[in-house]
């Protein structure tokens, strides 16, 4: 039972994690097992695997995140989102984690239909998916993602900050979204700092190696997009493509690490091209 936390708080230099998500095509799939193993080269203190809008891949997020929690070295943290779902069938995921020695989990709120029609389920909150998990006892590690440039479904900053720093306070850490100006982070963790809210939140980083893929996640996330950067990585091509996007990937996570924060935490796209350059540039090896 290896708490993520525990972790976190017991390392001498800056963690490093990777988001994954389920594959849904065989070709998808072997690219998945590609990367796993081209990854094992680093010193990774977990990975996550995401959970599909509505549940849509519960069955195949629970399958890879119980094979992989028990296949390799580190632990593997299951996003869990409670919009669109009942008491039961959270708890019943709880209990078959609990069971397959899965004791990691991002508390998500999720997001709502986007048709528009109301959200169903039991909870509406993070906070409530939050205490459920608190509630199956301490060796479960609990964290909540965190919007350094607010939720976008937010009315205030002050709200906004209020909010997130009684989610933080309930939960173990807090794995943030994407964004590209570390003063967005920093910013964030000052503000929090302000409200007494000193839970550890690992900044996300999102490399640039498709540019339509980012500025759309980047609108759904409500992330201001550095359009001078995807117009740069589209002009080039081959070795020049690759090495603007590992550059200025770099530089935010120097500049995050020298600030302060206590690790990185890497959206790879289930790619290890970009990762792995990365980390050779910051001597994460």
């Amino acid at each position: 039972m290896t708490r993520i936390s525990d972790l976190l708080a017991a390392r001498s230099g800056p963690a490093l994690s990777v988001e994954f998500f389920p594959p849904k095509t065989e070709a998808g799939e072997a690219q998945f097992r590609r990367t796993i193993e081209d990854l094992s080269v680093l010193d990774l203190t977990f990975i996550s695997v995401t959970y599909g809008a509505g549940g849509s891949t519960r069955d195949r997020t629970r399958d890879l995140v119980v094979e992989l929690n028990a296949s390799r070295p580190y632990p593997v943290m299951a996003h869990l989102t409670c919009i669109g779902h009942t008491r039961a069938e959270l708890e019943e995921l709880l209990e078959d984690y609990d069971r397959n020695g899965v004791h990691n989990i991002l508390a998500l709120a999720g997001d709502p239909p986007a048709d528009g029609s109301p959200a169903t389920g039991d909870f509406a909150y993070a906070s409530e998916l939050v205490e459920l998990v608190r509630a199956r006892g301490e060796h479960f590690c609990v964290a909540v993602a965190v919007h350094p440039e607010l939720h976008p479904r937010s009315r205030s900053r002050e709200e906004d900050r209020r909010h997130l720093a009684t989610k933080l306070a309930a939960a173990d850490f807090g794995v943030s979204q994407f964004f590209f100006d570390p003063a967005h982070y920093f910013s964030m963790v000052e503000d929090l700092d302000g409200l007494g809210c000193t839970t550890p939140v690992l900044p996300g980083v999102m490399p640039m190696a498709n540019p339509e893929g980012v500025r759309r996640m980047s609108k759904m996330a409500g992330a201001t997009f550095p359009e001078e950067l995807a117009a740069r990585v589209d002009a080039a091509e081959g070795e020049d493509r690759q090495k603007i996007i590992v550059e200025a990937a770099a530089e935010l996570c120097q500049a995050l690490l020298d600030g302060g924060a206590p690790g990185l935490h890497l959206y790879g796209l289930n790619r290890s091209e970009v990762v792995l350059a990365l980390t050779a540039e910051l001597g994460l090896r």
